[in-house]
Order: structure tokens, then sequence, then C-alpha cells
């Protein structure tokens, strides 16, 4: 498999266990729960989306549209909740598009940019990209987890679910 068609796929598993977690786990929450203090990193599952918004966007700016914003990783873009999951469920959806823009060749390059410190990074573009999808699935994890803290069904989101679904599609 190319990396065009790997991250291709990491794209669309981004969006499907993004879409998934807030369109069927997350949506039966009260709103005491997901202001609750759930001991993550981001204390809340509020606090958790946000920062999943705050991230893509910071990395999609990165990568397609070559700035680096300087924005804390704990900001609060969207305090009602309705707003925070249309808006995250949106920001997952921009990458595959993007991604369909590239060259194989720009796989192997590097991705320059600038830390909220300010500090000058060059990465290797690939895992760079990597990390974007890699950092998603971990909180989407933390979200489980504290879905099943509070007695709540906890979603499957493997990639291989996904993987297999689209295997049956013709």
């Amino acid at each position: 498999m190319s990396l065009q068609n790997y991250f291709s796929s990491l794209a669309r598993y981004h969006v499907w266990a993004t879409h998934k977690l807030l369109d069927v786990n997350l949506k039966s929450l009260s709103d005491a729960d997901w202001r609750r203090d759930c001991g993550l990193y981001f204390r809340s599952v509020h606090g958790t989306v946000n920062h999943l918004l705050v991230t893509d966007n910071i990395w999609y700016a990165r990568f397609a549209e070559g700035h680096s914003p300087r924005i804390a990783l704990n900001t609060e873009l969207h305090a009602e909740r309705a707003a925070a999951c249309e808006a995250l469920r949106h920001a997952v959806t921009r990458w595959s598009p993007w991604l369909a823009t590239l060259p194989p060749e720009r796989y192997d390059g590097q991705l320059a940019y600038t830390r909220n410190n300010g500090e000058q990074v060059s990465i290797p573009f690939a895992p760079a990209l990597g990390h974007v999808f890699n950092h998603a699935t971990h909180h989407r994890g933390q979200l489980t987890a504290a879905l099943t803290g509070m007695v709540q069904p906890g979603p499957e989101l493997d990639w291989v679910y996904l993987l297999q679904q689209e295997a049956k599609s013709p």
C-alpha cells in the first residue's frame, strides 16, 4: 500500500471514529456529565472535545495552509456542546480532500512549522501526519474511558471495524 492510500484510509477513519463518537455516544450525555471533571488530561468531555478541535485546526493549518496558529491547547473554542461538536465534525472532514491533492513525493519531505513557544521545527512529513491521526485516536480513547466510567456504552472505534465495513461495500 502506498503512503497516499495509507493516509487516505487514516483520514477516512478519523472522520468515521469522530462522527461515531459524537453522534452516538457523546450525544446522550447529560449536560452535567458533558462538563464533569473525569480526570482526563483536559478534565471533562467538553474540554477534551475542544482540545481535539484546537489541535485538528492547528495541524491542518500547519500542513495544508502553511502557517502555525499560536493558541493554547486548552482553549475553549466553543462553550456550547452543539457548536463544539459541529465544529469538530466539520474539521475532521478537511483532511481527505487535502490529502488527495498531494503528490506522492511529498510524503518523503519535511514539515516546517513554529511551535507555540516560537521554536522553529522541521520534522519528517509522513510521521508528523501520522501523529495528527494518532493524537486524535488517543483522545477518543480517553473519551471512551470517560464514558465507561460514567456507566455509558463505550463505542467500538477500532480502525479494523471501518476496514471491515469498507470491505463489505461494493
